[in-house]
């Protein structure tokens, strides 16, 4: 085996090179971490920061509304009170409106006021000192009254006024207490939903966000902004997946596609003190994250680039490094290489005998020297010149590195027209056969220049299993005294140390 052969790498990375991109690896899984870290920070307080607003803005209805609400109850408790008085019949009919509707006036967008018999007739008007004659016995919350004994507060709506404003409205109601519990009418005021859309449209959710007003029942009651084309007021939307999950939790925040308009929106909701209304705040989901996206794309980008750049200048300095470590293998290799036959030299066949020999020692197997000469090369130097005999080197040194196969194996150019094979783990009759073989291969090269005479080589074999107390030079001597015997016996032949037997060498 060449020295060239033993020093290629095939494919592979140095130690070096491997810690270099596993280092610029983990740096850039490093950086990539912190800013998705970071950014995952980010997002969820645009989160908090927009949940935060919308709960404002729904504490701030909220109030209003209540405020609002307690000002029709007081209006409708009012109501009873002074309706109960049995006096207020005596009295003419302009002044018994006055005195029944006092408390009204103060409630902004009232829509009519009136009171009620057990049929659903109207007995008081707060738009006609004449009762209207109109009878709501068919209103919801009349028969809801009439079938519940409950003096409570009732909220029920919405539904399109019948005189005066033809608009949406809500109904606050009461039912009259009498003394035998028996039915005797409700009270009720109207409220107009404009109220609501004129409270929406003074606060900012965003372009694309929407105020909603629903009841505990899941009816629209008002949106803002209302849609031109199409209007939702009225609408029971009490089984759609978003508003059931409203109603169930009353309070709190999520985040979901609307199932009115399509739109990705952040719902936050609250329910109106003991009312049974719930107001939701839907905010864009690309209005609160817009912020957030722009700094992700640059923050993104620069981090790409950065990564980026990281690994570039990493391959950069790989391939420095490969171009550096390929010059040092070259250096190497012609420090350790015979220039004029390309084998190992000198210096490189001693290092590897030392390490061989050490390692004999230390498992018990051979180790086998070849010691070859070229026969006649001084009389063969002298017909060619230096050319032809160093023409002649380079064939036997091929021929040597065409035998030796074995990865570790060495052929060497030991000096002149010497060289040597190092052929660990293996016996003196494996040594002499592999030592037939090359002299064989070198004795059928084609004649230099038509010389008469055939290159031919003499060989030494010389194989042991070494002992902590025996040096490798004990081995080289014996290798050097089987060449010299090939040599006194007529050349072009192979002799072992110790001398093998004809017949006990197998063919």
């Amino acid at each position: 085996m060449t020295l060239s052969a033993e020093l290629v790498r095939k494919g592979t990375w140095s130690r070096s090179e491997k810690m270099l991109m596993s280092g610029s690896v983990l740096a850039v899984i490093a950086i990539l971490s912190i800013v998705t870290s970071l950014l995952a920070r980010e997002y969820a307080s645009a989160t908090d920061s927009a949940v935060r607003a919308a709960h404002n803005v729904v504490q701030l209805i909220d109030a209003d509304v209540q405020r609002n609400a307690d000002l029709y109850d007081t209006s409708l408790e009012g109501m009873i009170a002074t309706w109960q008085q049995p006096e207020v019949m005596s009295v003419s009919p302009q002044l018994r409106q006055q005195i029944v509707f006092d408390r009204s006036t103060a409630a902004p967008y009232k829509g009519d006021l009136v009171v009620l018999d057990e049929t659903g007739t109207i007995v008081a008007d707060s738009i006609s000192v004449i009762p209207r004659h109109d009878n709501f016995a068919d209103r919801p919350s009349f028969i809801l009254h009439r079938s519940n004994p409950s003096l409570g507060l009732l909220v029920t709506g919405p539904f399109k006024s019948r005189w005066g404003f033809k608009d949406w409205c809500i109904s606050f109601s009461r039912r009259i207490p009498s003394s035998n519990g028996k039915f005797v009418g409700i009270v009720a005021a109207s409220m107009r939903l404009a109220y609501f859309s004129r409270l929406f449209r003074g606060l900012d959710v965003g372009q694309h966000g929407t105020i909603n007003l629903i009841s505990a029942q899941g009816v629209m009651l008002a949106r803002e902004p209302e849609q031109t084309e199409r209007t939702f007021i009225g609408q029971d939307l009490s089984e759609r997946t978003n508003f059931r999950r409203i109603l169930r939790e009353v309070n709190g925040s999520f985040a979901a596609r609307s199932e009115l308009d399509g739109e990705h929106r952040l719902y936050t909701f609250s329910r109106v003190g003991d009312l049974p209304l719930i107001v939701v705040v839907a905010q864009s989901q690309a209005e609160v994250y817009a912020v957030w996206k722009r700094n992700t794309l640059l923050v993104a980008g620069a981090t790409g680039l950065l990564c980026l750049g990281i690994l570039w200048l990493s391959y950069l300095l790989g391939k420095q490094l490969q171009l550096r470590q390929k010059a040092e293998r070259e250096l190497a290799e012609l420090a350790a290489t015979d220039g004029l036959t390309g084998l190992a030299n000198r210096r490189h066949l001693d290092r590897v005998l030392r390490q061989e020999w050490a390692r004999s020692a230390r498992t018990g197997k051979p180790l086998s020297l070849l010691m070859i000469d070229v026969d006649h090369f001084k009389a063969f130097n002298d017909r060619h010149g230096h050319h032809g005999g160093d023409i002649a080197l380079r064939n036997v040194a091929q021929a040597l590195s065409a035998n030796i196969r074995r990865p570790g194996d060495l052929a060497a150019r030991y000096g002149g027209e010497e060289f040597i094979a190092v052929l660990p783990e293996t016996d003196l009759k494996g040594a002499h056969a592999l030592a037939e073989t090359i002299r064989a291969a070198i004795a059928v090269l084609p004649p230099y220049a038509g010389d008469q005479h055939a290159v031919t080589v003499s060989i030494g074999v010389a194989s042991r299993i070494p002992d902590s107390s025996e040096k490798e030079a004990q081995l080289f001597t014996e290798a050097d005294d089987a060449l010299y015997r090939a040599k006194r016996r007529g050349r072009n032949r192979v002799e072992t140390q110790p001398a093998i037997e004809p017949e006990t060498i197998q063919p």
